[in-house]
Parts: structure tokens; sequence; C-alpha cells
């Protein structure tokens, strides 16, 4: 994790060896420094791409240590297959619905790819309401109705950005995938509920 000089945070990943692994990269979490319940929740980011690259801007209850995971709740605002550059998901994990089983929706551009500019992911989030945006183009309304367990989106939740490299979401870099990858993020924006 790095500024890159333009007041914009930088996660990269790169091939190198660490610890028995042949990547690293980075995750900035505002766990136990700032969690909030409701309101609007932004960031502008630039992701990156290629098979394997797993670019993030996502929330965890801030409840986590004494109910874990998934019965603490997740809000993915974005995530992205890098070797699906067009494609952004917006996703809820909990209680009944977590992993494969997660209640979302993928929005894709029809010109243009998220890694080739930045972009203005978020959610507003309401007592019975987890609307997902990008651009201010709200493509997605989640309610309590929508998912198959217990909706737990009713305490405050801290947020994280990464780039993760590999995984059942989008599978292993191959020969093709371009290291370093990086995440660019101008800026994160939260705002409380009138």
């Amino acid at each position: 994790i790095q500024l890159d000089g333009s007041g914009k945070l930088v996660i990269t990943a790169r091939s190198e060896s660490f610890a028995g692994s042949g990547f690293t990269s980075a995750r900035i979490k505002t766990k136990g420094l700032f969690s909030q319940a409701y309101g609007r929740f932004e960031a502008r980011i630039k992701t990156p791409t290629g098979p394997g690259i797993w670019p993030a801007f996502w929330m965890l209850g801030a409840n986590i240590d004494t109910k874990p995971w998934p019965q603490c709740g997740e809000i993915d605002i974005m995530e992205q297959r890098g070797q699906q550059p067009a494609i952004t998901h917006g996703t809820l994990h909990g209680p009944g619905y977590s992993g494969g089983n997660s209640i979302g929706k993928s929005y894709g551009l029809t010109n243009g790819r998220f890694d080739a500019d930045y972009y203005i992911y978020a959610v507003e989030w309401g007592e019975n309401y987890i609307d997902f945006f990008v651009n201010d183009f709200l493509y997605q309304r989640l309610t309590p109705d929508d998912v198959t367990g217990q909706w737990v989106y009713d305490k405050p939740f801290y947020i994280l950005l990464n780039v993760a490299v590999g995984g059942n979401f989008v599978g292993f870099p191959t020969s093709g995938t371009p290291f370093p990858q990086s995440m660019y993020v101008d800026y994160v924006k939260v705002y409380k509920q009138k």
C-alpha cells in the first residue's frame, strides 16, 4: 500500500515469493477505527485486471469478533473478477446466504472497462434496504424480503479495500495475468443518514 504522489491510495498485487506464497498484495480496513450503520458509503476507484485478480470495496459487521462471518454480515459494494473487466458485482453475505449462496447482482458496462478509468461505487443503506450504485446509477436494491436468511444489516459495519490474488470467486492467475496489478483509490466518503 502506498500513495502515488497525487493523493491516490495504491494497493498493488505482485508476483513474488513471500512466506510460502507466490504473490503479495494488501488490504486496508477501518476495523476498530471507524464503523457506521446506515448512510451512503462510496469510493472512486480504478480497478486492476487479469485472470485471478480480485479487487474489492466492501464492509463487514463490526461485531465480527463476537459474531463470526457470516453471522456478522458482509456488504460487497464492489468486487470484480479481473478476467471480466467490464462487470462489477454488488452482494450481501449473511446467515443462510453466504459464499456461493450469497444474494446479489452484477452490473456490466456496454462501452468501456472498469480498469480503464475511475468509477464511483456506492451503497445507500437504510433500515430496510441497501441500494447499489455505479456512477450514481442504481442497479440493485436489496431488502429483508430478498435474503434467504436473517437480515443482519442493523448495526455498524467497517470498511475494507483490497486486491486479492486467486480464490474461488476468480480462480488463479494464469501465465497471461500481467503483474504488478494496482487498484487506485481516489477517495472514500461516508455520509450519515438524515
